[in-house]
């Protein structure tokens, strides 16, 4: 088998595997950035976009983690509290 059918092999069953109900939040995004990045460097499309869909869902659940940790610190009061 080449090197080109055994990337996509690999890609397939990585994907199965990782076929589990999960947000894919900045995947998308990070998949194209990837897939553009790859392409120009050297025509690696594929692995690109399965490498920047796996650092943009970093990225997005990073973010969401701080923005919990923001909120955490600095409740809102409910608008139904009496002002003093």
């Amino acid at each position: 088998m080449s090197k080109f059918h055994t990337l996509i092999a690999g890609l397939a069953a990585c994907m199965a595997v990782a076929a589990a109900p999960a947000e894919a939040k900045g995947c998308l995004k990070g998949a194209v950035v990837g897939g553009v990045a790859g392409h120009v460097a050297g025509h690696h499309a594929v692995a690109g976009a399965v490498v920047g869909c796996a650092v943009g869902h970093h990225l997005a659940a990073k973010k969401d983690r701080e923005a919990a940790r923001a909120a955490a610190a600095n409740p809102v009061p409910p608008a139904s509290a009496p002002r003093p």
